[in-house]
């Protein structure tokens, strides 16, 4: 290969973006404003309008988000908040740091989304919030989740890091984007997200606008007047240089969404028919955004095709290689809502391949090569 092959190619999207995102910074250089100003309030106000108009704001990475989104809720030391147990351990993380119980439920074995038949069972008079994953780039099936949390009076965060532009399509065929449907949405702009920056970044959306005025207060120090602290906050701000970046980027979102579309198409047409490989489903009520490209391995060793790619320079990644209740850190803070078998299988048998904005077919050929030899 005349160029190594990447997970994501940062350095070569970058170079084609190159004048755009150089201007953006030196505006910002020039300005001598780095924290606020009008490239904040302007990438804010741009996303809500890519997102479809909820309130959007902005914060210092994802996990932040996840933790301004339940203290805008009130919850409260032991209140009970479910999650799936196969995810990024952040999700569980914020839930763990503010006193909150963390319940464990499994997910699908087909799109690695949380399984919401398991949900109810799960719910008990502590709980109080759920938060639907959604995973490597498209929606949990969130329109019966919205009934369940509606039956019981719960809060639904929705954490939309890998899923930003991917949209649900309800029972009426009405539409929404990733992170607009729930009480509050979450996401990330780590530089490897489909929409990321050149550092950390996060925001939150929600459809209510009280919500979204006290989410903006907790994001900076609890207060709406400077000096004037009316709520206990947090100090999680995106900065100018960033939001700048991100403006470049956003314009881009669709394309890079179709550019990853087009590499899982060309995976799924070449990886379907192999004995031992289950390529991702694409839920019927899901457009998929590809975060991930996350094959399942049925019948061989996950660590030795890995093993083989590296030999191959094809870097590759098992997320996630534990469950969150195999985790050190939540063994005994978790409670188990449901069986959480195929998330433990999971864990055994999955692996995700390279898909970026910036595969050529060479490169995509020599992946499939590569595996189909295997």
């Amino acid at each position: 290969m005349e160029k190594a092959i990447q997970m994501v190619d940062l350095k070569s999207q970058y170079q084609r973006l190159k004048p755009e995102i150089d201007e953006a910074i030196q505006e910002v250089l020039d300005s001598g404003v780095f924290i606020k100003g009008t490239h904040v309030s302007a990438f804010e106000n741009e996303l809500s309008d890519f997102i479809g108009g909820s309130y959007v704001v902005s914060c210092a990475n994802g996990t932040d988000a996840l933790q301004i989104a339940m203290m805008a809720l009130d919850l409260k030391p032991s209140d009970e908040v479910i999650l799936p147990a196969f995810t990024y351990a952040a999700t569980a993380e914020v839930i763990a740091l503010l006193g909150l119980i963390p319940v464990l439920v499994d997910v699908y074995e087909d799109t690695f989304n949380l399984n919401v038949s398991l949900v109810e069972n799960a719910i008990t008079s502590k709980t109080k919030a759920i938060v639907p994953v959604h995973l490597f780039g498209q929606c949990v099936d969130i329109e019966p989740l919205l009934k369940l949390a509606n039956k019981h009076n719960l809060f639904v965060i929705e954490d939309t890091a890998q899923a930003i532009g991917s949209y649900y399509t309800f029972a009426d065929g009405s539409r929404k984007m990733a992170g607009t449907i729930g009480n509050i949405g979450t996401t990330s702009f780590f530089p490897s997200k489909n929409l990321g920056c050149f550092g950390d970044g996060g925001a939150l959306f929600t459809n209510d606008s009280e919500l979204a005025e006290k989410i903006r207060m907790i994001a900076n120090h609890g207060q709406k007047v400077q000096y004037k602290h009316d709520i206990i906050g947090l100090n999680s701000r995106l900065d100018a240089l960033q939001a700048a970046i991100l403006r470049v980027k956003l314009k881009h979102l669709k394309s890079f969404e179709h550019s990853r579309i087009k590499v899982a198409d060309y995976y799924d047409s070449n990886l379907a028919k192999h004995p031992n490989l289950l390529i991702p489903k694409r839920s019927e009520f899901s457009s998929h955004v590809f975060h991930q490209y996350t094959l399942k391995l049925k019948n061989g060793n996950r660590d030795a095709l890995r093993n083989h790619l590296k030999s191959e320079g094809i870097p590759s990644m098992v997320y996630y290689p534990l469950p969150i209740h195999f985790q050190n850190a939540f063994k005994n803070i978790c409670r188990i809502g449901s069986d959480l078998t195929v998330s433990e299988k999971l864990c055994g048998e999955v692996i995700s391949i390279p898909i970026h904005t910036e595969m050529d077919e060479v490169q995509i050929d020599f992946i499939i090569e590569a595996i189909l030899n295997y």
